[in-house]
Parts: structure tokens; C-alpha cells; sequence
């Protein structure tokens, strides 16, 4: 069994008899829609013409929400229709980054995400979507897709059809018959100043300088809904402090495997960055939660398939690693260890903190590649962008301190040749990142709004500006001259990274999905 929508867009008339009846059964705030109708013109008049598209979840045969979400709130039934459990959700809005399709959003009233169930309650009860039974001219079409007696299985084998993001290969099980193309993709029909009857949100209309209309037809949205960005400054942040946590560990561990002695800021002052700045990500995405009373849900309701959850088993693995170095570090201040047991306990776990390290700085990979609906974060360059960046701001931040405190010149000059080895290599992975072809339209449209759109000055004077700064500043710290400008190296270089993470989350982000 396998439940599903056909939209017959010949019929339609936009009269949004659907949107007010799935508002009114479901109990919907104002301003967000589980089911929307979008409008499409193209021509001007008077040889112009208006297009419809029903929009709504797709309930995917291979639903990117349901393996990303962290607790199970997003579950699939066995006759197909996505759901949710709002009593599981933490909103963590990490399935609206997952979603094509600009289909889940978080309650108002709930503060836990929402969505198009199927009208699951009434199907269960032998009854059709609400949605179905008051469009007027039955263009909305609701059944068992598998059944090839099914008056739904007839009319999609019957004619053709269409879907919404074929390529992300999820599977849509809602197919439209008659459909524009350009109300099926949003980068063909980008708003302009205004709609018919409202103002876009400020969000759409700003996004939409930054989109090229289609050559032929010229299509302009001209009504829509409002779909803000679900991540904003404190998953920017949370990067950078995740890369710091991780990364001073790391460096530690590669200047011991190196035959660098732990002395000055690699004995105390490492394993406390790792642990201070890995427990201010923790704080930060517990912060950025809906519900955030509810994230111990991530442990005690887990979803294994989701890498919001085994990121957060990476986090707690390497804070245990930090913590037990800094533990040792702490012991052998105090006198409770010699300096001989200190040495040998760091040896040990420096073999534990490197993989653990990547572990944490590089699970966001993983994680944003489930975002199936944020084409820029598909990257295969990511993961390892992501460990040099967690390099990068390690060495930084320790080259900042040991050359600031005046600690021994062999760990100073170390941590000076690592920050300017890992900045070139950030630059020329953003370049690779930036400069080679993309594989979809929707990442080259977000790599472009980073480059030559909104955030061009943030990329290129702040990121990449800054970064190389940064790097020349730290150079002669290499040789041991020239600390405190080595210094000042160390902490632009945090400002290039937070520059470069604000415009790629946010770009990832602003492409429309609907």
C-alpha cells in the first residue's frame, strides 16, 4: 500500500478551498499552511497567463525527515503516509533542512514540527483528506497508488505526470497532471516586488535579486508563503566552536605524534578549549532547540539512522577524551600525579583524541548531507573541509595564547606553522569548493549567491580576506618572530571562519524550495 496525491493542475482554479479546509481541520495558526496554492505569471499583458500548484509534503517513498530526525517524531506508515508525533519532536528543525519540498514547519502553538499528515485521523476512519472532499472541481485526487484498481492509480498510469525535484530521488508520491514547469521549480520563478494581493516576506523578495527569471517565459511568482531560514547565528557559531574544541586536541595530538613536548598551552590550556568550547556547542544547539526541555529525547528516544544523534554520541565521546586529559593536566598541577605519569597518560590518550577529534569537527558532514533540501551542503569536499577549518581555529586560538603568554618557542613556532599550513588549505579547499562545477542548479545558485550575490563581501573580504591575513600576519611566527602580530594572526583567522560559516550556512538556506 502505498498512499499518495495526484494534482490535476488543468482543473484547478486557485480558489484555496484546500488551504482553508486543512486549516480548518488540523486547527493551523495564522500564516503557516500545511497546504498552500502557489501562483505562477508569465507574458505580460495582455497575452499573459496565471498557473496553480498545489504544494504540499510529498510523503516520499524515501523520506530524507525521517531518517534525519533525531527522536523518531517523523515516522512512515505501512500504507505510506508520512507522519509525525509532536510528543517525540524537540524541534530541532533539522527534518525542514532535510525536506525538497518546503512541506514541514514548527507550530506556532506547539513549537514542534507540522506538516501534511494525509489527514491521517480521517483516513482511519474510512474517510478522504479533508482537502480532497471540498476541492470543487475534483482536482485533488487521494488513494492507494499501488492498487491498480484505484481511481488515483488509473489517472497517474493514464497521463502524464509530473513531480516536484525528481533528482533528489526521494521518491515524491504526489504527481501533478498539466503542471507549469516553472511552478514546479522555484528557481524558474522567482518573486518580484510584490504579489497580487500581500508583500512578499522580506526574506523571499531579497533572495530573489539574486535568481535570473527564465529567458523564455520570464515567469514571476506572484503569490506565495513565507519560509524563513530554521537555522540562523547559533548554528553558525556552534561551527566554529565545534572546530575549536575539536581542533585544539588535535593539533595537541599531532605536535606529541610529532615529538613536540606537552608544555606551555599543549599541557593545560588545550584539553580546557577542547572541553569549554566543545560544552558551549553543546549549549548552543540545546539553545537553538524549539523544545529545548525536551533534548535529552535525543538520548533516552534515539533515531540510529539520524546524524543529529550520532553527532551528539560523537560530541559526548570526545568531551570524555578532553575531559579526561584535562583531568590528568589538572592532577599533575596540583601534585596529585608526577610529571612522569602525566606524560604517559597524554601519550595514551593521544591516540584516543585524534579520531575522536575528527570524530566531532567532521560529523556535521554527515549530518548536512542528510539535509537533502540544502543542495550547497552535499559537498564531498565538506568533511574534510571541515578538519582543516577545526585545524585552522585549534591552532589559531593556541598560537594566540602561546604567543600572547610567551610559552616555549618550539610549541609556539609549532602552532604558528600548523595555522598557516591549515589556512592555505582551508582557502584552496574553498576554492576547489567554489570554483568547480556544481552538481545541481540549486547548489550552483547558493555557491553563487556567496560569490557574486548577497554575501560576496562576507566571502571574499571577510572569509577568504581575512583568512589570508591572517596567515601572513602568522608567518614570521614560524621562525619565532614576530609573536604578537602572529597572535593578532591567530584570532582573525576565528573571524575568517566565522565569516565563511555565516555565508554558507545562510546561502544553503536562502535557495526557494517552493
Amino acid at each position: 500500500m502505498r498512499y499518495g496525491f495526484a494534482i490535476d493542475q488543468r482543473t484547478c482554479i486557485g480558489c484555496h478551498a484546500c488551504t482553508v479546509a486543512c486549516k480548518t481541520e488540523h486547527e493551523i495558526p495564522v500564516g503557516q499552511f500545511r497546504t498552500w496554492v502557489k501562483y505562477v505569471d508569465t507574458g505580460e499583458w495582455p497575452s499573459s497567463s496565471r498557473a496553480f500548484g498545489v504544494m504540499r509534503c510529498n510523503h516520499c517513498t524515501d523520506a530524507p525527515c525521517v531518517k534525519i530526525c533525531p527522536t523518531k517524531a517523523l515516522f512512515k506508515r505501512d500504507d505510506g503516509i508520512v507522519d509525525f508525533d509532536r510528543d517525540r519532536c524537540i524541534g530541532c528543525k533539522s527534518c525542514m533542512q532535510a525536506c525538497p519540498y518546503d512541506a514541514i514547519y514548527i507550530d506556532e502553538d506547539t513549537h514542534t514540527a507540522a506538516k501534511c499528515n494525509y489527514c491521517a485521523h480521517r483516513v482511519d476512519d474510512g474517510l478522504e483528506p479533508a482537502c480532497v472532499v471540498v476541492c470543487p472541481t475534483h482536482s485533488i485526487w487521494a488513494g492507494d497508488l499501488d492498487d491498480p484498481t484505484s481511481g488515483i492509480a488509473k489517472l497517474v498510469a493514464t497521463h502524464p505526470t509530473a513531480t516536484r525535484s525528481p533528482e533528489q530521488n526521494t521518491g515524491p508520491n504526489v504527481f501533478y497532471l498539466g503542471a507549469d514547469r516553472a511552478v514546479l521549480d522555484p528557481l524558474l520563478a522567482p518573486v518580484g516586488d510584490s504579489y497580487i494581493w500581500a508583500t512578499p516576506d522580506e526574506q523571499r523578495r531579497r533572495v530573489s535579486e539574486d535568481l535570473v527569471p527564465d529567458a523564455v517565459t520570464g515567469a514571476v511568482t506572484t503569490l506565495n508563503t513565507a519560509h524563513p531560514r530554521p537555522w540562523g547565528w547559533r548554528v553558525t557559531t556552534y561551527l566554529w566552536t565545534k572546530g575549536v574544541g575539536a581542533g585544539a586536541l588535535l593539533v595537541t595530538s599531532g605536535a606529541l605524534l610529532a615529538g613536540v613536548p606537552p608544555v606551555g598551552v599543549l599541557r593545560l590550556a588545550a584539553p580546557a578549549i577542547g572541553v569549554g568550547f566543545t560544552a558551549a556547542t553543546g549549549g548552543l544547539l540545546i539553545w537553538d532547540l524549539k523544545r529545548p526541555e525536551r533534548f535529552l529525547y535525543i538520548f533516552t528516544k534515539p533515531n540510529p539512522s539520524s546524524w543529529l544523534f550520532l553527532g551528539s554520541v560523537c560530541l559526548a565521546g570526545y568531551s570524555a577524551v578532553a575531559g579526561g586529559w584535562l583531568a590528568a593536566a589538572l592532577g599533575e598541577s596540583v601534585g596529585l600525579i608526577g610529571p612522569a605519569a602525566f606524560v604517559r597518560i597524554v601519550r595514551a590518550l593521544r591516540w584516543v583524541a585524534v579520531p575522536s577529534a575528527v570524530s566531532a569537527a567532521g560529523y556535521t558532514a554527515f549530518l548536512f548531507g542528510q539535509a537533502e533540501g540544502r543542495d550547497l551542503w552535499q559537498s564531498r569536499l565538506l568533511l574534510p573541509h571541515l578538519v582543516v577549518q577545526a585545524v585552522q581555529a585549534g591552532s589559531g586560538v593556541l598560537l594566540a595564547l602561546s604567543a600572547l603568554t610567551g610559552g616555549p618557542k618550539t610549541v609556539t613556532r609549532a602552532l604558528a606553522g600548523t595555522f598557516v599550513a591549515s589556512s592555505a588549505a582551508n582557502a584552496a579547499t574553498i576554492a576547489l569548493e567554489h570554483g568547480s562545477r556544481h552538481p545541481s542548479k540549486q547548489a550552483a545558485a547558493a555557491s553563487e549567491m556567496m560569490t557574486k550575490g548577497r554575501y560576496r563581501k562576507l566571502f571574499w573580504a571577510g572569509a577568504l580576506g581575512l583568512g589570508g591575513l591572517a596567515a601572513g600576519l602568522a608567518v614570521p611566527g614560524v621562525r619565532g618572530r614576530k609573536l604578537r602580530r602572529a597572535a593578532l594572526g591567530g584570532m582573525l583567522g576565528q573571524l575568517s571562519l566565522l565569516a565563511y560559516e555565516s555565508a554558507f550556512v545562510r546561502a544553503g538556506q536562502d535557495v526557494p524550495l517552493s
